[in-house]
C-alpha cells in the first residue's frame, strides 16, 4: 500500500456562520486518483481548496509527506490545480501557455522544449504547439490545461469539475483519458465532482460528502455494493429505500414478509433502512415470487427498461434487460445478497 501523501485532520471552515467542514479527517496515498463526491454545498470544493492552499482552515492540520503546510502558501506547496474554466492565456499560443510556468520557475528553453513537447504528446495533441487558444474546441482546451497543469512535474494535481463544461460523449472520452493519463504520469490525483458516474469511472478511492461531513471512504465497489447509509445509497446510483425491521442477524422483514439477509450486529427489532438496487431484482412469475405486483411504467434506456412495479407495499424500481408491458403482473424475487441494511441515519 503506497505512503500517505495528504493527510487533513480535523479540519473545519466556516463560512459567514456557516459550517462548511465540520472536523473532518481525510488522507490521501501517494499516486491514488481520490474523488471527493457529493451535492452542491456538501464542502467536496472548500476542502480541495484547502489541500491547494487557496483557502486557510479555521482549525485542524494540514500535513505533506508529514510536515505541517496549513500555513505554506499555495504557489509554495508541491500542487497545481485544474479548474473547470480553464484559465488559458489567450494572448499566447499552445506552446507557450504550456510552457507558462516552466518559464516562471527559470528553466532553461531546451528542456522546456522537452517537457512541453512530451507533455502535448502525453494529452494526445503533439503537433498543437502553435495554435491559437481560441481555435481550439473544449475538450481540447482541457487537455492544454492538464498538460500546463502537469509540465511542473507536481506531486498532486488537484482538479475542480474539469470536465463540467463538456458534453457528454466528451466528458465520458475524457474521464478515460484522465485516468489514462494519472496512471501513466504516476502522480496523485485529487478530483472534485457531484457526478456519481465520473466518481465510479476514474477514481481508486471515493470520498462521499454532505453538509460538511464525510458520510463514506471507499472503493467504487464498496461505495456502490456497501454504502454505509441512505444518503450514500440514494446519491450513488438508484436505490429503492424502505422501512424495515432487523428482528435478528440477517434476518429483516419490510412489505409485510421476512427475508434472509447477509447484515448483522442490530439491536433486536431494530428499525433500519432497507436498500434494493433496482437491478438486483429478478422478475419471475407470481407463483414463484416473494413480491407480486403491477408494472406501472416502462422506460427504455438503452442497456435495460426502468420499470416501476407497485406492489401492495411500496413501488419498486426495478432495472432489466426483458420487456415488460404496463398492466402486465409480474412476480419479484430477492437473495439475501440482493438486500442492504443500513442503520437509520
Amino acid at each position: 500500500m503506497s505512503e500517505k501523501l495528504i493527510n487533513l485532520e480535523n479540519i473545519h471552515k466556516d463560512y459567514g456562520g456557516k459550517t462548511v467542514l465540520d472536523n473532518i479527517n481525510l488522507y490521501v496515498r501517494d499516486k491514488e486518483f481520490v474523488t471527493l463526491l457529493g451535492p452542491s454545498g456538501c464542502g467536496k470544493t472548500t476542502t480541495l481548496r484547502i489541500i491547494g492552499g487557496f483557502e486557510t482552515p479555521d482549525a485542524g492540520v494540514v500535513y505533506f509527506d508529514g510536515k505541517n503546510m496549513s500555513d505554506v502558501p499555495a504557489h509554495r506547496r508541491p500542487v497545481n490545480t485544474v479548474f473547470q474554466r480553464y484559465a488559458l492565456f489567450t494572448h499566447m499560443d499552445v506552446y507557450d501557455n504550456v510552457a507558462f510556468g516552466l518559464r516562471i520557475s527559470k528553466v532553461g528553453e531546451s528542456e522546456i522544449k522537452e517537457r512541453v513537447e512530451r507533455m502535448l504528446k502525453l494529452v494526445n495533441l503533439p503537433d498543437y504547439g502553435p495554435r491559437e487558444v481560441s481555435s481550439l474546441s473544449g475538450g481540447e482546451q482541457q487537455r492544454i490545461a492538464i498538460a500546463r497543469a502537469l509540465v511542473n512535474h507536481p506531486r498532486v494535481l488537484l482538479l475542480d469539475e474539469p470536465l463540467g463544461a463538456l458534453d457528454l460523449k466528451l466528458r465520458k472520452d475524457m474521464q478515460r483519458e484522465l485516468k489514462a493519463i494519472q496512471q501513466q504520469v504516476g502522480i496523485t490525483f485529487v478530483y472534485v465532482t457531484h457526478d456519481q458516474e465520473e466518481a465510479l469511472t476514474m477514481s481508486d478511492t471515493i470520498v462521499v460528502m454532505n453538509k460538511g461531513k464525510i458520510q463514506q471512504i471507499g472503493t467504487p465497489v464498496d461505495i456502490y455494493n456497501e454504502p454505509k447509509n441512505a444518503f450514500v445509497a440514494d446519491f450513488i446510483g438508484e436505490s429503492n429505500i424502505l422501512d424495515g425491521i432487523m428482528h435478528k442477524d440477517r434476518l429483516v422483514s419490510f412489505c409485510g414478509r421476512r427475508f434472509d439477509c447477509l447484515d448483522g450486529g442490530f439491536a433486536p427489532d431494530e428499525a433500519v433502512d432497507v436498500v434494493v438496487r433496482p437491478e438486483d431484482f429478478e422478475i419471475v412469475p407470481p407463483e414463484q415470487a416473494q413480491m407480486v405486483g403491477t408494472v406501472k411504467s416502462v422506460v427504455f434506456m438503452g442497456v435495460h427498461y426502468e420499470i416501476m412495479v407497485e406492489t401492495e407495499h411500496f413501488t419498486w424500481m426495478v432495472h432489466s434487460i426483458y420487456e415488460t408491458h404496463v398492466g402486465d403482473r409480474v412476480g419479484l424475487f430477492l437473495t439475501p445478497d440482493d438486500i442492504h441494511i443500513m442503520r437509520k441515519s
